[in-house]
Parts: structure tokens; C-alpha cells; sequence
């Protein structure tokens, strides 16, 4: 499926909004210091990030903590994209599956969705890709994420 094309200015909204919120995260500065948006669209965004050891696990591969963190983040940048909000709620419910994984030196492009903003929960969704020839490969992490929007 195609995605619409980016609006620029939800692109600018997002970029904008992500870093007036950084600041107040520590978690997502140390994690999520060089990740980039590349898309945005109404309750779209797509960014990429290149992985370091600080994203990987004894194992060698994306810890599950930080994919946990990324469906978290990005939840919350696909619902400031859906209405150029600066409110995104807080966390009721999350899920994630594993499905591959990414190593350091890799990178790997994240993908956030809006399926639904309602007056009081949103409803969003995630995958997590390896980026292979500078396009979105192998799925490495899937997730949903519920967030109480209502203020």
C-alpha cells in the first residue's frame, strides 16, 4: 500500500513538537537522539533511526525495551500528526511482537498510525522495520498503543 504523500506542514508540526518534548524525557533523549522524521501525514509519520550499542542487548540485537520505548514514542508523534495537536495523552495500553531483529550499525525506519483519535482514547499503531537499500525491509517489531487523549 502507498502512502499518502508527506504534508509539509505536519512535518514541520511533528519535527516542532518532538523537540519541545525532548527536553523533558530523558529516556528519549538518550534513545531517540538522532532519529529523523522522513513522512508525515494526517495521523502518519515515518522517521529512521541508526542504531548503537545504547539501543542493543547482550545478544547483539535491538533490546525489546527500546522497541517498547519507540511504540510508546511514536504512538504519541502519529496523534500529534492526526490534528496538529500538542496534547497526546498519556498510556493505557501497549503491545509489541517481536519479529526479527536489527544489529548496531543498522538502521531502522519506524512507522506510527493514528487508526483512531476519538475525545477520549486514541487508538495507534506500529511497525518497526530494517531499513535494507535505503527502503523499509524485514519487519523486526510490530505494536499497538492506547492512549487516554482527553483534557
Amino acid at each position: 500500500m502507498a502512502l499518502p504523500p508527506s504534508d509539509p506542514e505536519k512535518l514541520v508540526h511533528v519535527e516542532k513538537f518532538w523537540e519541545a518534548r525532548k527536553p523533558h524525557s530523558p529516556i528519549y533523549q538518550f534513545l531517540l537522539e538522532d532519529v529523523k522524521f522522513i513522512h508525515a501525514s494526517k495521523g502518519l509519520v515515518r522517521a529512521r533511526l541508526p542504531l548503537s550499542k545504547c539501543h542493543i542487548n547482550a545478544h547483539g540485537g535491538l533490546h525489546g525495551s527500546v522497541s517498547a520505548t519507540i511504540v510508546d514514542w511514536v504512538g504519541g508523534m502519529a496523534i500529534a500528526a492526526w490534528d496538529n495537536r500538542t496534547k497526546t495523552g498519556v498510556s493505557t495500553d501497549i503491545h509489541i511482537s517481536y519479529v526479527s531483529s536489527a544489529k548496531d550499525g543498522d538502521v531502522i525506519e519506524i512507522e506510527g498510525m493514528a487508526d483512531k483519535v476519538g475525545g477520549s482514547l486514541a487508538y495507534t499503531r506500529c511497525t518497526i522495520y530494517k531499513v535494507v537499500d535505503d527502503k523499509p525491509g524485514p519487519v523486526v517489531a510490530t505494536g499497538s498503543h492506547t492512549k487516554f487523549v482527553k483534557v
